[in-house]
């Protein structure tokens, strides 16, 4: 049978005060800690620029400049009466703006963004990329990728910084001419 020590009253004050102490230090250093006007973190963020060679810079459309390409693309299947989806992706293949045209059909959603994601990842018109499936028919099994007609990339300085997928139209042929006009629209 184990012998228990009796611990006094004062003892147990003392414990329990450094107790609450603690935790309400803890609690408040916790939340200093999540505080968003940190001094150093400021002053990091302020260093970090251009000549840093740690760093890279890339080149993304805007947000507006996305929803004018997918805007001239669906008002160009309009003209032609066809109902399809504009995607437009950026450089890292995340989509920026999605235009369901109306009466679409439920597979143009999903194939509008592949095909974007496809030509800025190649930076090649899919209509060609579908070509080099002769050559490597394993491409088609890349994740994400669809290599039918429809998807255009949008460059610059010869650097593909966002692709613009289509799809709906009867022929691929369509869906890609749809998605230049989006390209072309970025042009002017």
């Amino acid at each position: 049978m184990k012998h228990v020590k009796k611990v006094s009253r004062r003892t147990r004050v003392v414990t329990g005060g450094a107790l609450v102490a603690a935790v309400t230090l803890g609690g408040i250093g916790a939340y200093s800690a999540s505080a968003t006007t940190s001094a150093p973190a400021t002053q990091t963020a302020v260093k970090a620029d251009a000549s840093n060679k740690n760093l890279t810079q890339s080149t993304h459309l805007t947000v507006d400049a996305a929803s004018r390409a997918a805007q001239a693309a669906l008002d160009a299947a309009r003209k032609d009466n066809q109902r399809v989806t504009v995607a437009v992706v950026d450089r890292n293949g995340n989509t920026v703006v999605t235009l369901r045209g109306d009466g679409a059909g439920p597979q143009s959603y999903e194939s509008a963004v592949k095909k974007a994601y496809t030509a800025v990842s190649w930076n090649a018109p899919t209509s060609e990329l579908a070509k080099r499936l002769e050559q490597a028919p394993n491409l088609k099994d890349i994740p994400g990728t669809l290599f039918l007609a429809g998807g255009a990339p949008v460059t610059a300085k010869n650097a593909p910084v966002a692709g613009i997928g289509v799809a709906g139209a009867p022929s691929g042929d369509l869906d890609e001419k749809y998605a230049q006009a989006g390209v072309a629209a970025l042009n002017k």
